[in-house]
């Protein structure tokens, strides 16, 4: 009887089959700002694997961006490559170049993927799309805005519910909302726009409200050197030099949004990824405004992308395909949205009722997305880590005083054009 009993148990299996692989979808996730991000972003992956069973969701949490791009780039030269990575948008065109990502386009091929790709906001597809094909996918985006103290403007003696809402009433309020002790010392300046971290972003918003982008759309021109851009840097660097309503030299990042909600300044200059993080911590009263104008108002667009490797299988593809529709589904951003303070990426999760209720309740939640009225794409060319960097280091030379803006920028400038011109 044993022989009948091993027969009918081998029977059995071959009934039942081999059991199915789970599919691993390991990405790497960026932190660039304070939040309980990455609870958020393990509660999504637990949701999704319930929700699919058969793949496992593993995020990797690589420090910054700059980071992240490191590790991912340094995993696929170890042959030891994530599927997937949420990496900056102006990654694009060295990963292009790298020839390591797969355009979406060519694995959204079905109807309803090829639909999905366009329910985006255009302007945060700007810095994902090269020459017709979507690379990125736009999951952690943000745009630049202002945050003002409603009780330090009413103590000044200025409406609290009025922002400033040009340069030269920024600079006029800011002078009024600088407090000192008794010595003569600060305790609160008037506004801080951050200058250390990513300057360049910073910087990119002052030359769009004076009327000019940094780069152009095929990325292998700069236009760091136009007078509008000089005049923009130098009003920045006025801002602390001048009308010493900012700290004279650089503003740190990481520390800015900390000041704020303690009071050292009476505005910032800071991402809307802050937003619920200051929420969260202020003691008073605050407001959330479009940054000021210029000539007209604007701010680059910023935060990550997802990104395909070229170095996956078919199996892989297909559930980085399923995860990123689901994660940037309407319900999904609209809660993302809330939680950190990023915009949500598409029209349809603003339609949510959760969000709506949100932002009824919360105006300050729709500020960011209404910028993109006046958004440009963030700073992305190819030689992008070089070329960014000259930029950097001319805006933090001007603002420390080591360099006037123009000499700063027109330096930066031909570096940039010898390091582009091979693409053009």
């Amino acid at each position: 009887m044993k022989w009948l009993s091993a027969f009918v148990l081998s029977a059995l299996l071959a009934a039942v089959g081999p059991a199915r692989a789970e599919t691993q979808l390991t990405f790497y996730y960026p932190i660039a700002v304070g939040g309980p991000l990455t609870k958020v972003i393990d509660g999504y992956a637990r949701q999704f694997e319930q929700e699919h069973p058969g793949i496992k969701v593993s995020p990797i949490y690589a420090g910054n961006y700059d980071d992240a791009r490191i590790r991912a780039l340094a995993a696929l030269k170890a042959g030891q490559s994530a599927p997937l990575s949420v990496l900056y948008s102006i990654d694009l065109y060295e990963l292009i170049e790298q020839d390591v990502i797969v355009a979406w386009d060519d694995v959204a091929t079905a109807p309803e993927d090829k639909a999905w790709l366009k329910v985006f906001y255009p302007a945060l597809m700007m810095n994902g799309t090269y020459k017709g094909k979507v690379y990125g996918i736009p999951f952690q985006r943000s745009t630049i805005v202002l945050y003002w103290n409603k009780e330090a403007f009413k103590e000044a003696g200025l409406d609290p519910e009025k922002p400033p809402a040009n340069w030269t009433e920024m600079a006029q309020m800011a002078a009024k909302l600088v407090k000192k002790d008794a010595a003569g010392n600060v305790t609160r300046w008037g506004v801080m726009v951050p200058s250390t971290g990513y300057p360049y972003w910073m910087f990119q918003a002052f030359a769009r409200q004076n009327g000019q982008d940094l780069m152009n759309r095929d990325g292998n021109r700069t236009n760091y050197a136009h007078p509008d851009v000089i005049a923009a840097l130098q009003y920045w660097r006025d801002l602390g030099a001048r009308h010493k309503v900012m700290p004279e030299g650089t503003v740190e990042w990481g520390t800015l949004r900390q000041a704020f909600t303690e009071g050292k300044t009476a505005m910032m200059w800071h991402t809307t990824g802050n937003l619920t993080a200051v929420k969260d911590t202020a003691k008073f009263p605050f407001g959330v405004a479009m940054l000021p104008a210029s000539k007209q108002r604007g701010s680059p667009t910023g935060g990550g992308n997802f990104y395909l490797f070229k170095k996956t299988t078919p199996e892989e593809r297909k559930a980085a395909l399923a995860f990123v529709k689901w994660i940037t589904a309407p319900e999904r951003a609209a809660d993302w949205s809330m939680a950190t303070g990023y915009v949500a990426t598409r029209p349809d999760a603003y339609n949510t009722p959760k969000l709506k209720a949100y932002a009824a309740n919360f105006p300050q939640a729709v500020v960011a997305r209404d910028q993109f009225e006046f958004a440009t794409p963030e700073l992305s060319t190819f030689q992008t880590g070089r070329v960014r960097k000259l930029l950097d280091d001319a805006i933090q030379a001007a603002l420390t005083g080591q360099k006037s803006p123009a000499d700063a920028l027109k330096a930066a400038q031909a570096e940039a054009d010898k390091l582009l011109k091979p693409y053009r």
